[in-house]
């Protein structure tokens, strides 16, 4: 019988996107908007700590049309068309050919934060483990078990759930590792004022469980005081009840220690 479970988000958690995924973003509304504007690392946390913009084809959709608003230009006159901007960021982010074994893109260096053997601890610690994440489910397997080495991890990704901060998809693991061991304590691990936000709202969909949400600094603000700062104080608000500095910190005794 397991005692806990923990259930983590991929992005920023598990993998290093600063030179991936945001770097898509940056360069995708480079691109739509004329080269008019490029934003930064900061642009983007600005952005998600609104708690709505998880999805980065949605990020990069509103950082382009906010653009076009500061020029005086309405959101209705741009002819922006979503899958157009889909498939420049995809091209960016996968390359060009569709099978994983043929990808060319950001994806391809994207470095670990985390080593299959923590994932062994959880297991002999009787906790079990799965994610929730944002990233299309081929792009999750990608790091997940390609690079991981993870055998058939527990994962709901973007095809199977609503975008958080929607709680479904937290559910939907939560319901495949705990079998018939009902209202088993669950930890969500995330980056993301939007990851903290799903755990809030799981709480208020499942009150008699017990939620704890904690937060992960990803590698993006590690080197700067000031970011890291505003970075950490922005998941406590969400509700972090605690925010370490990788996934790794979050182990089996302080797991414990949080229930």
């Amino acid at each position: 019988m397991i005692k806990a479970i923990v259930v983590f988000d991929i992005d920023g958690v598990v993998r290093d996107v600063g030179g991936s995924y945001r770097r898509a973003i940056s360069d995708t509304v480079e691109h739509f908007t004329q080269g008019g504007f490029r934003p930064t690392s900061t642009d983007i946390d600005v952005l998600k700590s609104e708690g709505i913009w998880n999805n980065d084809w949605d990020a990069s959709q509103e950082l382009i049309y906010r653009y076009f608003d500061r020029q005086g230009r309405s959101r209705t006159d741009l002819n922006l068309e979503y899958q157009d901007l889909v498939a420049f960021f995809q091209v960016c982010y996968r390359g060009l050919e569709s099978q994983p074994s043929e990808w060319t893109g950001y994806i391809c260096n994207e470095p670990l934060l985390v080593n299959r053997a923590y994932f062994e601890s959880l297991t002999e610690s009787d906790i079990g483990w799965g994610f929730f994440s944002g990233a299309m489910r081929d792009e999750a397997k990608y790091v997940l078990e390609g690079k991981l080495g993870l055998v058939s991890p527990v994962l709901v990704a973007m095809e199977d759930a609503p975008g958080k901060p929607d709680p479904t998809g937290l559910f939907s693991v939560v319901e495949e590792l705990e079998k018939r061991d009902l209202d088993i304590p669950v930890i969500y691990v995330g980056d993301t004022v939007a990851d903290i936000y799903t755990v809030e709202k799981a709480k208020t969909l499942q009150p008699s469980r017990q939620w704890i949400g904690v937060g992960v600094l990803p590698p993006h603000v590690q080197d700067n005081q000031s970011q890291r700062d505003r970075y950490r104080k922005n998941l406590e608000q969400a509700g972090a009840q605690i925010v370490l500095d990788n996934m790794e910190e979050l182990t089996p005794t302080l797991i414990s220690n949080l229930l």
